[in-house]
């Protein structure tokens, strides 16, 4: 089968798309034709061994896939050859095919595209996890949203509107914040030439937000901080600018507020039980056409380049989808 192969950390141009073997199949795991892979900020630290998870080299890149069952294991209950299937693996989804521990997989509804159903996993499940169980997101209250094109962060302002949120979409660019507000957030920041601290203070008549989503990190952590409400909450989901902020902590004691960290994946494997409520309550939203997701750019898996590079190079709007169909005649 084809696959991205990462040979040693580094460079993401040092990748490379070559044939291997099928992976072997655990009891209870369950062998997936992968029809479209979901690219993350993640991926592109794992590849450069920069992220908390160091896989053994060499690996395939991915942590979030759709695609066809077609095979068991011997102990899997769960799922039969032919399901259409959204999983999360450690490891494995930038390939043809992937083997997945039966918990790591949930059923793939109608209403979503392989491309769609490809980038709903990681960032629909990691923006409900944060705003639901960390954040405790009220109706009524104020959710200011960084990075609010990108992949989580539109999920965000997705689900902070759905949960009765009054949404501030922050970005970069008006293109990105045009992508946002049709997304549904009702107000926007363009921190590339407002000044976001007194912007925020101006949009929530001088209150501030009652909740930060950042995964940017960088220069706007501190300034997004210091337009929190009191008993804000700020959300730590990730670093995508690159930098790691130093967020004076006098700061949370003057707001009362506090810094919350978000880290989905360690959850979900400790809470399997809560994570699956979650996405059986997402799922639910996009059956009632209540959410739908959002897929800006789709590459096939021999461009799996240009397509790290439009999510390294910040230009994505929505989710970057590596699409298997070239490989898949049946897609």
């Amino acid at each position: 089968m084809k696959a991205v192969i990462c040979n040693s950390y580094g460079s993401l141009d040092d990748l490379e798309l070559t044939e291997i073997d099928t992976p072997v199949l655990g009891v209870r795991e369950v062998l997936i034709d992968v029809k479209a892979a979901g690219i993350n900020f993640p991926d592109l630290l794992t590849v450069q061994g920069k992220y908390q998870f160091k896989p053994d080299l060499p690996f395939v890149p991915g942590v979030e896939l759709s695609g066809v069952v077609s095979k068991t294991g011997e102990e899997v209950t769960r799922y039969r050859v032919g399901d259409k299937v959204v999983a999360t693996p450690p490891i494995g989804a930038f390939a043809e095919q992937c083997v997945v521990d039966q918990s790591a997989v949930i059923s793939m509804t109608d209403n979503m595209s392989y491309e769609q159903a490809a980038g709903f996993a990681l960032t629909y499940g990691t923006s409900y996890y944060a705003l639901k169980q960390r954040a405790k997101l009220q109706s009524g209250e104020t959710l200011l949203v960084l990075g609010a094109a990108g992949g989580v962060g539109v999920a965000a302002v997705q689900l902070g509107k759905l949960m009765g949120a009054n949404v501030i979409a922050a970005a970069s660019t008006e293109e990105k914040l045009d992508f946002a507000c049709t997304a549904g957030a009702d107000l926007r920041i363009n921190y590339s030439t407002e000044d976001l601290k007194s912007r925020v203070k101006e949009l929530t008549d001088g209150k501030g937000a009652d909740v930060i989503y950042d995964p940017v990190g960088g220069d706007f952590s501190e300034q997004a901080f210091r337009s929190i409400a009191w008993c804000g909450r700020f959300l730590v989901v990730g670093f995508a600018s690159g930098p790691i902020p130093k967020i004076p902590l006098n700061l949370a004691l003057l707001k009362g507020a506090s810094l919350v960290g978000v880290f989905w994946g360690s959850w979900a494997n400790s809470y399997p039980k809560e994570s699956q409520q979650n996405f059986y309550e997402l799922v639910e939203m996009i059956d009632t056409g209540k959410l739908e997701l959002a897929v800006s750019d789709v590459y096939p898996l021999a461009d799996y380049s240009a397509a790290l590079r439009c999510l390294s190079e910040r230009r994505a709007k929505g989710k970057v989808i590596l699409s298997m169909s070239q490989f898949n005649i049946d897609s």
